[in-house]
């Protein structure tokens, strides 16, 4: 009984994974830094600033808070895993809730464009609320499901959703799951193809009227 006191001490081999974890999210940090600075900065048909705010600062948040839990991680015998894993959780929750905030009173979002932002949402606060149950778990010994390998799970997923946040980010392109299969499946494409033709006979009567 006396040994379940006290914060989770990590092993070797979770040292060294958090040791991977945290080269990763580093240099992905490293690379977000260049995709803003070369990607569109100015509103689009397609996505509002606002959404690409988000995304880049969601992006920014699922390195940096790996980074972060990964880097406490690794202090030798403090058992930081668990503190950092509750202080990143809540500052993640917290964020994606303002997130929801500015998508929905945004006047620049359509109900549709802030629909197709619900699978990022849920992704983040999963990711989130796992890394804080860990947190708790680590930090007060429940290890039994929320111990350190559901954390380094949960780590690895932070940064997948971030490497997809990114991706959006120099594409401007919306990829996730919903909006490709609108792609694939036509409906993108015949939503534009009425525009298009009512164009070509507008040009049509122009010419008309001219001759």
């Amino acid at each position: 009984m006396h040994g379940n006191v006290g914060p989770v001490l990590l092993t070797e081999p979770y040292r060294e994974l958090f040791a991977a974890s945290a080269t990763c999210a580093a240099g992905l940090i490293g690379l977000l830094f260049v995709a803003i600075s070369v990607g569109p900065r100015e509103s689009t048909a397609l996505q509002p600033a606002v959404i690409q705010q988000v995304r880049a600062a969601s992006a920014l948040l699922a390195f940096s808070n790996a980074l972060a839990v990964s880097l406490c991680a690794l202090v030798p015998g403090s058992g930081g895993a668990g503190y950092a894993s509750i202080s990143a959780g809540i500052v993640g929750i917290l964020f994606t809730a303002a997130s929801v905030r500015s998508i929905v009173s945004s006047p620049d979002v359509s109900a549709e464009q802030a629909w197709r932002q619900a699978g990022l949402i849920v992704l983040l606060l999963g990711a989130f609320g796992a890394e804080l149950a860990c947190g708790i778990g680590l930090s007060t010994n429940n290890t039994a499901v929320f111990g350190p390998t559901f954390l380094s799970f949960t780590l690895i997923w932070l940064l997948l959703v971030g490497i997809a946040r990114a991706w959006e980010l120099v594409g401007n392109r919306d990829t996730g799951v919903f909006a490709s299969l609108v792609v694939l499946t036509g409906h993108e494409h015949g939503r534009a193809k009425p525009a298009s033709s009512g164009d070509h006979g507008a040009e049509t009567t122009g010419d008309s009227a001219s001759e």
